[in-house]
């Protein structure tokens, strides 16, 4: 009996119907494999994964393969962004036997939740190197029953090297900021620049994920150096990836990765997460280069999301699939004939295409950067977007994650504060407000998701909480209401009670009142999002800075007390934790602005400060405000406070002062 017909999760339900005896994870399934003595199949994706479709249609659509499944396995449907602990955990056993990761993810384990082997997409019949999926069923099977011995050997070995990857260990960390020195930085810079596409940007070669935290790192480390070669890497970069199919040049918004070096063919899913994060990639080299293309793209990016993705109670949707009508792509690609000439043109369209079927993915790579359109591609563009409008769009993940919607937060205020938009500002409180209402149970414990018809389900984990604690920090700084740092600290004080590791530093996964997996993991490393840990020790020494607090200092220190080591041998895995690192190796800038003063507020919002925070409007409890008069601008810099000032200029002018790694 398949039972995700009644779960929440759009790629649970999109497996309901499916032949196979699909459960969702949970003590039912563990239950019956102990009872059969049989091994669970774990199987993990999310519903704008185009590889899970297709396995999908090829195995779990097929009454045979299901067939060989139910008889064999108890079979478990996870969904990945619902249940990030669950897929985390499993995902270091595929890495560590394949050497990659992915989804669809395929794992096998005993009835104790212990996998014993792992892998990712299997087709229907052998091809590239990998087995038939019945045939891998088969053997699986076969060494389950007659060689169990060797199979709890593998699981023993596969859980006692997730325990050490996924934690760092326990031991003792030395506290405070000892350690954490510009070193850090230089290896970090050294490891990017040794992995940076120089002709396409982006790192490594395809496929080409966009990885805002490391090219974020990298205008980090231009505020302190000033290279034009630190820049360039940036703008190649930037520039490439805006004029790429991997941006929609109709409707705004990226898609998740680019198949190739070159980003032109994207696999076409967009997610919520990649918005936020190029969101403040764009924004920040806008605020650096003060490039209007680059403008245009927050523009287009924030319109993408606001009117896609926005829910009538006034979340955001998780993402869009890559499939419409069956077919990766299909919404997006454009023969030659259904363009006018001036968008072929324009556009780069030939009759013989770029893509599948003759059809155009639409890019500006043949002029790379210039994607500022006259008035009449403009028209043209209009135009085309409206017939797109037309067409069957991909599938929508309705669901609501905190999140997704908290970092987009955290962008979207704080470019609204940069550029001015109002308009910007009150969506992003009205997504926080919204996530308040629905994601926050009536004692103080956030939830994970949301969906309309089943409310919020599931803990939140370490990474909601320190994604929380940002963005409402960011909504302190770009609306001065006090109200918001009280938001700030309740949810930094949840992350440290439910998640912190008294025992050692940093912060688990799943909470001390959450679900116990066979690892209580930490998200460490930095990926296609910033780890929790990352997140946490970032949003956590801003909060201290602010609050003059001790208490997030110390546990943001303590992250990368935790951290220093693994920072120490492969810096770029830690592109986010470097900017925790940059805060304590070269002081935060406080800055307080205090009375009506919106002209010295504006000169700061304007500014890329990566180490700045900013107090400013209503009075709340912080050394900041402590002494001072109304109608100035206070500036501190490592224990070291300036003449206070009263106009933009020589604020301007303390801002731009040298820090301590300058």
């Amino acid at each position: 009996m398949n039972r995700l017909a009644s779960e929440a999760s759009p790629y649970l339900r999109q497996h309901r119907d499916n032949p196979v005896d699909w459960h969702p994870w949970g003590d039912d399934a563990f239950a019956e494999a102990r009872e059969r003595d049989v091994p669970i199949l774990l199987s993990i994706g999310y519903s704008a994964c185009h590889w899970c479709h297709v396995m999908a249609h090829e195995s779990f659509e097929d009454d045979a393969t299901a067939g060989v499944m139910n008889r064999l396995f108890v079979n478990v449907k996870v969904d990945r962004e619902e249940r990030p602990d669950v897929d985390a955990v499993y995902m270091e056993a595929v890495q560590a036997l394949t050497g990659r990761g992915g989804w669809p993810m395929t794992v096998f384990l005993t009835p104790e939740g212990e996998p014993f082997f792992a892998g990712t997409y299997f087709p229907p019949t052998p091809r590239g190197g990998l087995p038939a999926f019945t045939e891998l069923l088969e053997a699986v099977d076969d060494a389950w029953r007659n060689r169990r011995p060797e199979v709890a050997q593998q699981a023993a070995d596969l859980s006692g090297a997730i325990a050490e990857r996924s934690t760092l260990g326990t031991g003792a960390v030395v506290a405070g900021g000892a350690g954490i020195g510009p070193s850090l930085l230089e290896g970090g810079y050294a490891q990017v620049r040794a992995g940076f596409d120089a002709e396409w940007g982006g790192l490594g070669q395809a496929p080409k994920f966009p990885m805002p935290s490391s090219i974020d790192f990298l205008l980090r480390v231009h505020h302190h150096n000033g290279s034009d070669d630190t820049l360039a890497m940036v703008t190649t970069t930037l520039d490439a990836m805006a004029s790429g199919g991997i941006y929609d040049h109709l409707g705004g918004g990226f898609a998740r990765y680019s198949v190739d070096r070159v980003w032109l063919v994207p696999h076409f899913e967009k997610m919520l997460y990649d918005q936020a994060g190029l969101v403040r990639l764009y924004l920040h080299g806008w605020q650096v280069a003060e490039h209007d293309r680059w403008r245009q793209v927050v523009e287009e990016t924030v319109a993408y999301v606001l009117r896609d993705l926005r829910t009538p109670e006034g979340g955001l949707y998780s993402a869009e699939d890559a499939d419409s009508e069956g077919e990766e792509g299909k919404f997006y690609v454009w023969h030659r004939d259904e363009l006018p000439d001036v968008a072929a043109e324009w556009y780069g369209a030939t009759a013989r295409g770029n893509f599948e079927h003759g059809t155009t993915i639409l890019n500006r790579m043949h002029a790379r950067g210039d994607v500022l359109r006259p008035p009449e591609v403009e028209a043209a563009r209009k135009e085309l977007f409206e017939r797109r409008e037309q067409r069957v769009r991909p599938g929508l993940d309705d669901k609501v994650l905190t999140e997704w919607n908290a970092m987009f937060v955290a962008s979207l205020a704080e470019a609204a504060a940069a550029m001015g938009r109002d308009d910007w500002l009150a969506a992003a409180v009205e997504i926080a407000e919204f996530l308040i209402a629905n994601l926050r149970g009536e004692h103080g414990r956030w939830h994970r998701s949301w969906q309309r018809d089943a409310g919020a389900r599931h803990l939140a984990y370490a990474v909601d909480y320190a994604w929380l604690v940002d963005a409402f920090v960011r909504l302190a700084e770009a609306t001065g209401q006090a109200r918001w740092i009280d938001e700030a600290r309740a949810a930094a004080d949840g992350l440290v009670d439910l998640f912190h590791d008294t025992e050692g530093e940093g912060f688990f996964t799943v909470g001390r009142d959450g679900e116990a997996l066979i690892v209580r993991q930490k998200d460490l490393y930095d990926g296609a999002t910033p780890s929790a840990n990352s997140v946490a020790a970032v949003a956590l020494l801003r909060l201290a800075a602010l609050t003059g607090d001790e208490r997030y200092l110390a546990r943001g220190e303590g992250v990368l007390a935790l951290l220093r080591p693994a920072l120490e041998q492969q810096p770029s895995a830690f592109t986010h934790a470097l900017a925790a690192v940059d805060l304590t190796v070269s002081g935060v800038d406080e800055v307080a602005i205090t009375g009506e003063r919106p002209d010295l507020v504006a000169a700061v919002q304007r500014r890329y400060l990566p180490n700045a925070v900013l107090a400013w409007g209503e009075r709340y409890d912080s050394p900041l405000w402590e002494g001072r008069a109304d109608g100035l601008a206070y500036v501190c810099r490592s224990f070291t406070c300036q003449a206070p000032v009263d106009s933009a200029t020589a604020l301007v002018e303390q801002l731009a002062g040298p820090s301590l790694a300058g």
